[in-house]
């Protein structure tokens, strides 16, 4: 499963489209986790956009999980951005809400990260 990032100053934003449950969990964790590897070496942090994301299984959030210990590990962050009502509802009732900081929008996400990931999307 290839995740579309985009870079902004020391923040990588990955777009998560679709549904990510047991059939597609292992291949999405794979490329989270070298986004993840990448991000955390540079100092940065992690902005997962789960603005197209419709749906997420348990496995999915296991996915997340694993990705937030690892950057924890190498001293990253990341943030999620943008869910879905449906996303925002499964993240509530797991408490995900309270591993993760959650903003509204993308662009909080990166103001959050750094001054300068947020001045570059402003400039994106």
């Amino acid at each position: 499963m290839a995740l579309p990032a985009r870079r902004y100053a020391n923040a990588l934003v990955i777009g998560v489209t679709g549904r990510l449950d047991q059939d597609n969990c292992d291949a999405f964790r794979a490329d989270l986790m070298a986004h993840v590897e990448t991000a955390a070496h540079d100092g940065g942090a992690v902005i997962l956009d789960l603005s197209a994301l419709e749906y997420v299984s348990s496995a999915g959030l296991r996915c997340f999980m694993l990705a937030s210990r690892q950057a924890k590990a190498q001293h990253g962050r990341i943030f999620v951005a943008a869910l879905q009502a449906m996303v925002a509802e499964i993240f509530e009732i797991s408490h995900f809400n309270l591993v993760f900081q959650v903003f509204p929008t993308v662009r909080e996400a990166l103001a959050a990260a750094s001054n300068e990931a947020a001045a570059a999307f402003d400039k994106a």
